[in-house]
């Protein structure tokens, strides 16, 4: 069984802080001593580009060489292919290549495993592989949900973002029971949240109910902070950035959240 734990980071909805999450949790893991591998899988490359890669579309290799190759079935250098961020964890970049995977993979065989297939040989090399979604549930997100071990939704603290939650999670159910049996989900984190809103402290407790009994839904709430988004500019982890704002220690206590939960899991493993 490997060491690594692959965790996909999704939601349809745009907007949620979905790359920011998978940025700050990865480079948090990294903190606490893991070694940690990013996938950027958005063809809009918002992951590669917040990590100070400004001019994606002009890196010579992303993550559609590596599903190109192994479409084509040829060997992918993956040492060209992996960048190195100064806060020390790896990254496969993303850019508008991705944006035509979808219709690529159609003729594909076994289609929806190919991203899980391009993975495979590093894990052995890395704890955690975090894989940033799409906002969307093509091809692409169900390629990711099958390469994961677990799922963590980043969700927005309002009406529309939360109401888009069954059909996500309609979406896991279906990779679990098709595809991926032993997928899980990792649970729910409440992002941007203001919480001088009403708005956001009554989707809090609709999630919470709605969600709650089934699913874990994360202690900690991610704050909306300016800071977030300075650090995304900068194209570092909000650690670097503001390391005493409270986003930064937001981040900090979901990533130990976290590492608690894979700890309780790989010792009730272990009890079997």
């Amino acid at each position: 069984m490997h060491k690594c734990k692959v965790i996909a980071v999704t939601n349809q909805k745009g907007g949620v802080g979905k790359t920011t999450t998978t940025a700050n949790v990865a480079i948090g893991l990294e903190r606490y001593g893991y070694k940690v591998l990013i996938v950027d899988f958005d063809p809009q490359g918002d992951l590669t580009t917040s990590l100070g890669w400004k001019s994606n579309d002009a890196l010579e290799c992303s993550v559609s060489n590596l599903l190109d190759a192994y479409i084509n079935d040829k060997e992918m250098d993956y040492s060209s292919l992996i960048l190195k961020h100064k806060e020390d964890v790896d990254v496969i970049p993303a850019n508008i290549e991705l944006a035509d995977m979808d219709i690529r993979l159609v003729s594909v065989i076994n289609r929806e495993q190919t991203l899980s297939s391009c993975i495979e040989p590093l894990r052995d090399d890395y704890d955690f592989i975090l894989i940033d979604c799409p906002p969307s549930l093509g091809m692409l997100t169900i390629n990711a949900l099958s390469a994961a071990d677990e799922v963590l939704i980043p969700v927005q603290a309002q009406f529309l973002p939360a109401k888009g939650m069954t059909q996500l999670l309609q979406t896991v159910n279906k990779v679990q029971r098709k595809i991926n049996t032993n997928l899980k989900v990792a649970g729910i984190v409440m992002t941007l949240v203001d919480m001088n809103t009403t708005v956001a402290k009554s989707t809090i407790e609709t999630i919470q109910e709605s969600f709650g009994k089934n699913i874990r839904v994360f202690d900690t709430i991610i704050p909306k902070a300016t800071k977030a988004s300075e650090a995304t500019i900068a194209g570092v982890s909000i650690y670097a950035y503001a390391k005493d704002s409270k986003v930064a220690k937001a981040y900090d206590n979901l990533t130990k959240e976290i590492i608690t939960d894979q700890k309780v899991k790989h010792k009730d493993r272990d009890c079997r």
